[in-house]
């Protein structure tokens, strides 16, 4: 029998594509300034491959960009798949005189943070259009364990955000006036400092914010794969939205503005298998290395979630199920807080450590995605006789539990 062919997911990911991902994800785009992914890798990226009869739309009030397969076809059906270029920031809240540079921690847990290098950025004091980085600075809280109080030597008592200050090694007289002087104040921004790389393990990888510089390169390689052999009857948003860490702010604006009829929200996702201390939790299982995953509940369609599986299902590409109450924690509740009707969903990649330094994941979990989103746009472009998806069949579509088969054992 002739041997099968190898899935792209099933393969090592190929070190131009491994680069490209590297690429993205070390773009320093703090919550705010996010032009640095968005505008200077992803964009140009784009312009390289997308047919001209594409276009890009780029926004206001934030530095987001849209790429549109059919820019003012609002007759078709469209599909927004959205990944968000902002990273979780450390910022500077007070400057002392020791020269100590007091930072918040936002959403980082302050003990992952000692010891780390961080990049700071900072407005020139002449040229506020100007920014400056400052690197050799490490993040740190107690200094040494000789003042550390008894419980903290023993782990009994942890750190707090309060606690975390950047160090750059400032001694002398005007500590304070010298760092001013830098042009750094209140507000500055600060990034972890630390590129992916391949990890010890087949096929994983580590680093610094995978969240989510992966679910923008996951629609970024979406569409040039796609750009190939393009869709006939599906507008295809590729959405690279902002401020998703505090609020899911621009894909709200974003989505609000285009209004897509499906939105499908691209983000990391938990390896609830090997986290740490959480069996009491009973979560369900969801691992590193098996497939994205495809969540249920809160205000994900059923319907759409069918024709994803039921495409992976024709293709082979291996998928996991999770689930949410209320909230799905990601882009994928843009439609749903800009107030207006979509069918929407979110597919994720399982990760460990995450908002850590070493965010762990696998690249078979990320190509397993890209293609799934593939398989799903592909099986939506040739529903209704090869006049693709429809309104009415997203209306028309909604499960019916009442005709449901009663099962007997």
């Amino acid at each position: 029998m002739p041997q099968k062919t190898k899935g792209a997911w099933e393969k090592s990911m190929p070190k131009a594509q491994f680069d490209f991902m590297r690429e993205v994800l070390a773009a320093p785009s703090p919550i705010g300034l996010e032009a640095a992914m968005s505008y200077g890798v992803l964009k140009p990226a784009f312009e390289k491959f997308m047919p001209k009869s594409w276009g890009i739309h780029q926004f206001k009030g934030n530095a987001g960009i849209v790429v549109d397969t059919h820019p003012g076809c609002d007759d078709m059906t469209s599909v927004m798949l959205i990944g968000h270029a902002d990273k979780i920031r450390l910022q500077v809240r007070k400057i002392d005189a020791d020269g100590k540079i007091w930072i918040n921690t936002d959403s980082f847990l302050p003990c992952t943070l000692v010891g780390h290098e961080v990049t700071l950025f900072c407005q020139d004091p002449k040229n506020p259009d100007k920014y400056h980085s400052i690197e050799g600075g490490t993040i740190e809280a107690l200094g040494a364990i000789h003042f550390s109080e008894p419980a903290q030597r023993t782990g009994a008592k942890g750190l707090k955000p309060e606690m975390m200050y950047l160090e750059l090694q400032m001694y002398g007289d005007d500590c304070k006036q010298r760092i001013e002087d830098l042009g750094i104040r209140a507000g500055d921004p600060l990034i972890l400092k630390r590129a992916i790389k391949r990890g010890f393990s087949t096929d994983s990888f580590y680093g610094a914010y995978l969240d989510n510089g992966l679910g923008c390169f996951v629609v970024a390689e979406i569409a040039k794969l796609l750009a190939k052999s393009p869709l006939k009857n599906i507008r295809v948003l590729y959405t690279i939205a902002t401020h998703e860490e505090i609020g899911r702010f621009g894909a709200t604006a974003i989505a609000g503005e285009l209004k897509p009829d499906i939105l499908i929200g691209s983000d990391v996702n938990h390896d609830y298998d090997a986290a740490p201390g959480i069996g009491a939790k009973r979560m369900n299982t969801l691992t590193m290395g098996k497939g994205f995953s495809i969540t249920k509940g809160s205000i994900t369609s059923e319907h759409l979630n069918t024709i994803i599986e039921e495409a992976c299902m024709t293709a082979g590409i291996p998928y996991q199920m999770d689930f949410s109450g209320r909230d799905t924690g990601t882009d994928a509740m843009a439609a749903a807080l800009a107030g207006f009707d979509a069918a929407a969903t979110s597919i994720g990649f399982p990760i460990r450590n995450m908002h850590t330094i070493s965010e762990t994941g696998h690249t078979g979990d990320v190509l397993a995605a890209i293609h799934g989103m593939i398989a799903t746009l592909r099986a939506m472009d040739k529903m209704n006789r090869g006049k693709g998806i429809t309104r009415n069949d997203l209306k028309n579509g909604h499960p019916r539990l009442d005709t449901a088969k009663a099962l007997k054992s």
